[in-house]
């Protein structure tokens, strides 16, 4: 991780591994590990690696405020002891292949206990099959699928084609949906709630989140809808148009979100480690120009003021002309100075440094599904009204940042220059309109569906921050917004990688299969440039 985290989780001592090798080839089996686990202790392990706070299967750091959501270019780092800002992607992990290991010893010790082949953990279990296989997949093109769980039966698998890869996830997703529905008309209640962390073992709404994350994978695919092996834009219109067969998240109340705690799970911003980190992490450009060029008061909230840029004006600094975040591809060294002299914004220090459970990490939220269906709508996939999802989408967000849009105003909290601790900050009131909001040109869906998918977009990319995993990226990487900053300090000669290369130990431990992975990707090498099939 790039940041100090005051983490402390009781983790299953009969779980934990020893060592997170990155190659394949380290599942097999270890005599020295208990061969009879309860299924539900293997499931809290596996959801804690689900939400990017587990010790292995992370996919290079997903909590709020880590690696990931700096290559989102919500923040930045400006000191190097704590961290940089260079896309790192040259020696991927394989890791996850550690975490769906442990997906098939709970499915495994779920039948060995006695339970039927369609039971809760074998649902959920599809479920994450096809969470780490998309994210592979999306991360590093072809990836090893079907031969990839065997252990040491095959330490060197063969890599899946892309396209295959995501017809296994869109089926492993469909299968979850089913048996999940038959679960549920059973009334099976055999999920250990107390290992649930996101849904306590209420299967409703993990069907609803199957399906939410099912349009996220399609919306994913959007360049290839005229595949007719995958079919996308049928798939799509399926889910939406048979809410009965395929439920959906109906608010917010129903997202797959990691909840922080004070004890167990810090928020990684807290108020113990604010005097120690608050300084070394700025705003980045990328996400503050996205909210002062359309007049959007979430900035208030997310973000304080460039104090430097407010000067004397300190009754009146939640203006948008305050709020500027630094290049994601400036050097270091003039970041930090900038940052130094107040002419970026920092995180706001009451919602992120104040408590110790700050916000949940968002894994698949309703205001991201929202957007989904709005730029299925725009995209000709369903018909349906998509100014109302995205509307809803956004007034979702604002909801979540207890920002009322039935109101004339709300309260912003900053902290003013010299003053050290965050019980210091200081109210300041804020005018806020929505309708005058939404009647901007840049903010009101387009008549035309290329600039309105565009928007769709930008407002996704700013209701995900800091949680949804890598998604702003992938949205960048699909649609170009919002427009990403390069640069010397991203590295990678100053361009935005578009995939991470394989583990430098496949080179050795798996080089045939490694090989051929690159030939048949058309790869001229193991590098970020390359285009896999999602991109071609």
């Amino acid at each position: 991780m790039k940041h100090l985290k005051n983490i402390a989780i009781i983790l299953v001592g009969i779980l934990m591994l020893a060592s997170c090798s990155k190659k394949i080839d380290d599942l097999q089996a270890d005599p020295n590990r208990p061969t009879n686990v309860p299924p539900g202790l293997i499931l809290g392990n596996v959801l804690t690696a689900v939400a990017g706070n587990g010790s292995y299967g992370t996919l290079g750091g997903l909590s709020s405020w880590n690696n990931v959501q700096n290559w989102n270019q919500y923040f930045c780092n400006n000191y190097d002891y704590y961290g940089n800002n260079i896309y790192s992607w040259t020696n991927g992990s394989f890791d996850p292949y550690l975490v769906l290991k442990n997906v098939v010893q709970m499915e495994h010790e779920a039948t060995a206990k006695g339970a039927g082949a369609v039971n809760p953990y074998e649902a959920v279990g599809r479920f994450i099959r096809a969470y780490y296989f998309y994210n592979l997949t999306m991360l590093f093109g072809d990836v090893p699928l079907t031969q990839a769980l065997l252990g040491s039966g095959n330490p060197t698998p063969s890599y899946t084609p892309q396209q295959q890869v995501f017809a296994y996830v869109l089926n492993q997703l469909d299968t979850a949906n089913t048996h999940f529905a038959a679960l549920i008309a059973n009334n099976d209640q055999s999920l250990l709630a107390s290992q649930d962390l996101f849904y306590q073992g209420n299967l409703t709404k993990w069907q609803k989140a199957v399906n939410a994350f099912k349009l996220r994978v399609l919306i994913q695919l959007s360049n290839k809808a005229n595949d007719a092996t995958l079919n996308v834009p049928a798939q799509f219109a399926n889910i939406v148009n048979n809410p009965s067969k395929y439920p959906l998240f109906t608010s917010q109340a129903d997202d797959m979100a990691a909840q922080y705690d004070a004890t167990y799970l810090q928020y990684p911003f807290n108020p113990t480690n604010f005097g120690s980190i608050a300084q070394r992490n700025n705003m980045a450009s990328t996400y503050v120009s996205a909210l002062t060029s359309i007049n959007d008061p979430r900035v208030f909230v997310t973000c304080e003021p460039a104090w430097a840029l407010v000067g004397s004006d300190t009754l009146q600094p939640a203006k948008f002309q305050y709020f500027v975040g630094a290049s994601t591809g400036l050097p270091l060294s003039i970041m930090y100075g900038n940052a130094s002299a107040n002419l970026y914004s920092f995180p706001n220090r009451k919602r992120y440094y104040s408590t110790f459970v700050g916000e949940p990490d968002v894994i698949v939220g309703y205001k991201e599904q929202c957007f989904n269906i709005a730029e299925g709508i725009e995209r000709g996939w369903i018909s349906g009204n998509a100014e109302n999802f995205y509307k809803t989408g956004i007034i979702e967000s604002m909801k979540f940042y207890g920002i009322d849009v039935t109101q004339p105003g709300f309260t912003a909290y900053f902290l003013p220059p010299g003053k050290t601790s965050t019980t210091q900050v200081t109210p300041y009131p804020v005018s806020f309109n929505f309708n005058s909001y939404y009647a901007q040109t840049a903010v009101q869906l387009s008549t035309n569906p290329v600039m309105a998918i565009q928007q769709i977009v930008l407002q996704k990319y700013i209701a995900m921050f800091q949680n949804s995993g890598y998604e702003a990226y992938y949205n960048w990487r699909r649609t170009g917004v919002p427009a990403f900053q390069g640069g010397s300090g991203v590295g990678n000669n100053g361009v935005i990688p578009i995939r991470w290369a394989y583990p430098v130990s496949e080179q050795a431990q798996n080089a045939a299969n490694w090989n051929a992975a690159l030939q048949n990707q058309q790869f001229s090498a193991d590098d970020l440039n390359q285009k896999i099939w999602l991109l071609k």
